[in-house]
This record gives structure tokens, C-alpha cells and sequence, in this order.
């Protein structure tokens, strides 16, 4: 008969989860607001081009893509009193000035003849490093810990991987020979090199490869 004084691991022999994630509740906290920021400001982008874009087919896209970057960042903001006794608006605020820069440069094409250079920006540029940043946060935090994080992190996952598709089908369909390859191309150097210098949507560390900011410094 087994001890039952004998001490005995915490989880069962098939589960070797480790209780402690990579991040703080601070640092988790300082992540969850830039997420915010990034789906209030994408949500905004997509909903002002909806009146703007002439293509029937992308407004209808963009009109329910930009939708669900609301409810993304509703379900950011409940995160934030549940993480830390802080003011959620006090955390609401981008990684850094250059993820600012980002977002001007990305929301800058405002032409009706721009409707490429938008769809790279959001489609080619920002939702995959934001499926870059959640997809990291998601494998290195705990699922004692921090569980209701993980589940927001994959219904926005979710809703990300099915939009990029989207989005990279309208580029495709819009593309029309090799003048509108290279602008494409180019649009997307251009806000690569700046995403770059951001660091990611979360500042550096956004998927681990630098230290991350402190909560102080990104306030």
C-alpha cells in the first residue's frame, strides 16, 4: 500500500506543466495593455476605411475583420483588472514611440487607389507579427497561472490566422501584374523596417528575442 505521508508531486506522472510561466503578473500586465492599444488602433484603421475603399468585396471584409479587433480588445481590458489592481487606462498605451510610428505609417495610404498598400500593412505586416507576439505569449505562460490569458490568446488567435487568410486572398485578387508586385513589396519593406525597430507589437521581447520593458518604462 502506498505512504500516503509520502510527498508526492504536484501533478499527475503524464502532466509535466511547470506552475511558474516566464512572465510577472507586471510583465503580463504591460503586454496585455499593448495588445490593447494595437486592436483599439487596428480596430479604428479598419473601420475608417470601410467608407473610403471602393472595392465592394474588401469593405464587406473589412467591416467584419475590424469588428472582431473590437471585441479583441474588450477582452484585453477585462484582463487588466483581473492581472493587477491598476488603472486599466494607465496600461493602455502602445509598446513604444516607434510602434506609433507603426501605426502612422501603416494608416497613412488614404487614396482610393491605395486599397493595396492598406491591405499589406494590416494583412502582410501587422497581423502576422501579431500572431508572432500571442503565439509567444501563449507558449510561455502558465495554464495554472494564468489561464484566462491562454483562452484569450486563442480566440484571438483564432480570429487572427482566419483573417490573414482572408486578407492574403484579397491581395492576391487585387494584384495585377508586375508594377503592383513591387509597390506591394515596397509598402511592406517600409513598414517591416519599422515594425524592426519597434521591436514588435509588445516592444522588444515580443517573441523573446530581447529583454522586455519594464511596466515603468512603457507607461
Amino acid at each position: 500500500m502506498p505512504d500516503p505521508k509520502k510527498p508526492r508531486p504536484a501533478f499527475a506522472p503524464w502532466d509535466r506543466r511547470e506552475l511558474p510561466g516566464s512572465f510577472t503578473v507586471e510583465e503580463t500586465a504591460r503586454r496585455v495593455g499593448n495588445y490593447k492599444w494595437i486592436e483599439m488602433r487596428l480596430f479604428e484603421a479598419l473601420g475608417g476605411w470601410v467608407a473610403t475603399v471602393p472595392e465592394l468585396d474588401v469593405k464587406m471584409r473589412l467591416g467584419t475583420h475590424c469588428y472582431k479587433h473590437a471585441w479583441h480588445s474588450e477582452l484585453w481590458h477585462k484582463r487588466l483588472p483581473e492581472l493587477r489592481e491598476m488603472n486599466p487606462d494607465r496600461l493602455t498605451v502602445p509598446a513604444n514611440d516607434t510602434i506609433v510610428e507603426f501605426i502612422e505609417a501603416m494608416t497613412e495610404p488614404e487614396g482610393e487607389d491605395k486599397t493595396l498598400e492598406k491591405l499589406v500593412g494590416v494583412y502582410r505586416v501587422l497581423i502576422p507579427h501579431k500572431i508572432a507576439a500571442y503565439t509567444y505569449h501563449l507558449n510561455n505562460t502558465s495554464s495554472i497561472t494564468d489561464a484566462p490569458t491562454m483562452r484569450s490568446l486563442r480566440l484571438a488567435l483564432n480570429d487572427e490566422f482566419e483573417d490573414w487568410r482572408d486578407g492574403e486572398m484579397l491581395i492576391q485578387s487585387i494584384v495585377d501584374g508586375e508594377d503592383d508586385i513591387r509597390r506591394a513589396a515596397e509598402h511592406q519593406a517600409k513598414l517591416e523596417i519599422i515594425m524592426h525597430r519597434a521591436g514588435g507589437i509588445a516592444g522588444p521581447g515580443s517573441i523573446g528575442t530581447e529583454a522586455p520593458l519594464s511596466v515603468e518604462a512603457s507607461a
